[in-house]
């Protein structure tokens, strides 16, 4: 008889991520690099087109999405950098894409899609996730996607137009 566990369940600490069915590092820094060059691109966005602003209300929000896109850059950069990953400093081709959209209510509408599209990533990528912490971090980053879009979306649906009616997307 010895001392060591026979059980597979007793090594079930020690066996790798992907074995457990968690993503591998290497999976990870590439989503979380590619999810860094969508909030850097998103940045972008709301910053060069709140400075094409003059209506308060659409300038605070689009300062708000701004600020919000450069939190989780910092937060993504910290963790590539913590799995001693190499973090990109590219800005993600949504940038030109958005920027191309001449009309500003336009360009919201596609800066929602781009929240939809990390919010949808966040939500493929966390139940992967063996890091109680970076679990938590992409959890607050998907909660912050989801105020966004529902502000946005109300912004877009109730805002006025030329005619003084309230547009309506429905």
């Amino acid at each position: 008889m010895t001392d060591e566990p026979s059980s597979p369940a007793c090594y079930t600490a020690e066996a790798d991520d992907a074995y457990m069915g968690f993503a591998p590092r290497e999976e990870i820094l590439l989503v979380l690099n590619e999810l860094l060059e969508a909030e850097r691109a998103g940045a972008r966005v709301a910053l060069a087109s709140a400075r094409e602003l003059t209506n308060e209300d659409e300038i605070a929000l689009l300062r708000a999405v701004r600020d919000d896109e450069v939190r989780w850059c910092a937060m993504l950069f910290r963790y590539i950098r913590k799995a001693d990953g190499l973090p990109s400093l590219k800005c993600g081709a949504f940038f030109a894409k958005a920027m191309a959209i001449g009309d500003l209510h336009e360009r919201l509408h596609f800066l929602n899609r781009g929240q939809s599209w990390v919010a949808r990533k966040l939500r493929e990528l966390m139940p992967r996730v063996r890091s109680d912490e970076l679990y938590g971090d992409l959890k607050n980053m998907l909660e912050s996607h989801e105020s966004n879009i529902d502000l946005t979306d109300s912004f877009l649906k109730n805002r006025p137009t030329p005619g003084g009616d309230t547009h309506s997307n429905g």
